[in-house]
């Protein structure tokens, strides 16, 4: 099929939702079909339209939908979509939902948070990973913490900074920070808690290479959103043999499973900071927490990403 895949994220952006476009072309290609992705829908004849974000590329999939009525279309719900967008904007989000044949999602967990009648064509499309080229060796000279995203609202991001503002001087905790600033304020609050805060460096957007060698020295990573759809670096850290903390959101237990050891309550800067001590000082309770996220790896292998994809274009089609 000649399928159009749209992504609200500009083409140079570094985003999850360009990083999903890219890696769902790839693999579509791969199954056999041409692929084009673009940020909107020119009107191009296509067989099949992929629309991620539901409320952004709402008038992209309405436009196709009009055009051809008979033709598949497939709406991934993203973060936002599920955990404001339905709630701040829910005609426009609904409607989406309404007229996809298939709704894609990236974690497990998203049925509890859409209405009823649309979890039937629901379908969990868990993203993918590759293993490091070469063997972790955490820093022995710091204990090394990473933040993978940007810094905007949903992802909390100087959450981790906050947590270790006050640790006894004796910790070797050093949180880096890799992610772009969505705004000047952003920016500026970055540099502020860096100027106050000596274990915190932010090193702002870095390629993918960047992040996979910060995966090879740090001891763990922490995932602070306060929402997402299925943060992708989640994957990439499992796939890396990074141990993580997160956010105790449907996001990352939908991906983690809700027993999983690492949570702490959403924007509580003392639990987050009392799990990195612990982290720290306890070697035991860091291999668990290794030793649970490799548990998961099998969940974020391309084949396994490939064969839900089958599953979601036959249940279209």
């Amino acid at each position: 099929m000649k399928i159009i895949l749209i992504t609200p994220a500009a083409k140079l952006a570094k985003n999850g939702n360009r990083t999903t476009a890219i890696r769902w072309a790839r693999i579509l290609r791969k199954l056999g079909h041409q692929v084009r992705v673009d940020v909107e829908w020119d009107g191009r004849p296509a067989d099949m339209m992929v629309a991620i974000h539901a409320w952004r590329s709402a008038q992209s999939a309405l436009q196709f939908r009009e055009r051809y009525p008979k033709r598949p279309l497939i709406v991934l719900l993203a973060g936002t979509d599920i955990y404001r967008f339905q709630k701040s904007h829910p005609k426009k989000t609904y409607r989406c939902m309404e007229i996809a044949d298939g709704l894609a999602c990236l974690h497990g967990q998203v049925y509890r948070s859409i209405p009823a009648e649309f979890t039937s064509k629901l379908h969990v499309v868990h993203q993918s990973a590759s293993p490091l080229s070469i063997a972790r060796k955490p820093s022995v000279r710091h204990f090394d913490i990473c933040v993978v995203g940007h810094l905007r609202e949903e992802k909390d991001p100087l959450r981790t900074a906050m947590a270790v503002r006050n640790l006894p001087p004796d910790s070797k905790i050093r949180v880096i920070h890799l992610g772009k600033a969505h705004s000047a304020d952003w920016a500026d609050k970055a540099k502020k808690e860096m100027a106050r805060n000596p274990r915190y460096q932010w090193l702002g957007e870095v390629p993918g290479w960047r992040v996979r060698r910060e995966f090879v020295k740090t001891h763990l990573m922490v995932s602070s959103s306060i929402m997402e759809g299925g943060a992708n670096v989640i994957s990439e850290a499992v796939a890396a043999g990074v141990p993580i903390i997160a956010s105790d959101i449907e996001g990352a237990k939908g991906l983690l499973g809700d027993s999983y050891d690492g949570y702490y309550p959403v924007k509580d800067t003392q639990a987050l900071g009392a799990l990195l001590v612990r982290a720290e000082v306890d070697s035991s309770f860091l291999k668990r927490l290794e030793q649970q996220c490799a548990a998961k790896l099998s969940k974020f292998t391309l084949e396994r990403e490939s064969a839900e994809w089958r599953v979601l274009l036959d249940a279209v089609l």
